[in-house]
């Protein structure tokens, strides 16, 4: 079967670079963006009822701009102004960037990882008598309470947004080629919004272990996996099974 159309599970890319917009031109096929999942913020109130007091903490650990965004809006709300000693460790440059909407980067003790958050943990524990605090989502990866307990160090976390299914239903005589997922609650999201999903000849794409573990265990079938060796990249992974697929 050729591919002629993708759904990619996320957002449309923001700039006129994007890699997909490049497998697009190259390859003939139409790419959509659709987000599958969405974030909201929870309120003060669900806040409050965590009975953790901002006042007590040294440092943060963010490992989003989703953490950024809703750490310092419930500072906000909650009247906590963040003090200018508060130390911040982000998981990657691109978060740390980030984090300059809501400070002067020049004037703030601000430690930069290099995107897993195993390398942000070598520099957590040369500050192992900090505070710190983990702004969170309500479903965080397992790995990261485990890295934190294995250091040692004095954490909490706090759940300030959640993960929400977007309602797809406009989706649902529209079909596509190949499917593009990013985290296990993207099929979450696929079978909240149609319980009787059959693949039939869909392809599923998807990235990183957790994802293609919950197609599997969807009872789905995962024709493309990324990133690997030859295909760090989902775009390059697409690149090459659209070569094979469309030359049949």
């Amino acid at each position: 079967m050729k591919v002629k159309t993708i759904l990619v599970s996320q957002p449309a890319p923001k700039t006129e670079t994007s890699p997909y917009f490049d497998l697009s031109d190259k390859q003939k096929v139409k790419i959509d963006f659709r987000s599958f999942i969405h974030v909201e913020g929870m309120s003060v109130k669900e806040v409050r009822a965590e009975k953790i007091d901002l006042k007590n903490f040294t440092a943060i650990i963010l490992t989003s701009r989703n953490a950024v965004d809703h750490f310092f809006r419930i500072a906000e709300e909650m009247r906590f102004k963040v003090p200018d000693s508060m130390k911040y460790f982000c998981q990657s440059e691109a978060v740390a960037y980030y984090l300059q909407k809501y400070v002067v980067y020049r004037k703030r003790k601000i430690y930069v990882g290099n995107r897993a958050f195993t390398d942000l943990t070598k520099l957590i524990k040369k500050h192992k008598t900090e505070n710190f605090l983990l702004p969170s989502s309500d479903k965080l990866k397992p790995l990261i309470p485990e890295e934190l307990d294995k250091l040692g160090v004095k954490w909490t976390r706090l759940d300030l947004y959640r993960t929400v299914v977007s309602d797809l239903s406009d989706l649902e005589d529209v079909f596509y080629d190949v499917l593009v997922f990013f985290s296990p609650s993207g099929i979450e999201s696929l079978f909240h919004n149609f319980p009787n999903f059959k693949q039939n000849e869909t392809r599923i794409a998807a990235f990183g272990n957790s994802t293609v573990n919950a197609v599997t265990e969807a009872g789905l079938k995962c024709d493309i996996i990324a990133p690997s060796k030859d295909n760090p990249s989902m775009t390059m992974a697409l690149d090459k099974y659209i070569k094979e697929a469309n030359k049949r």
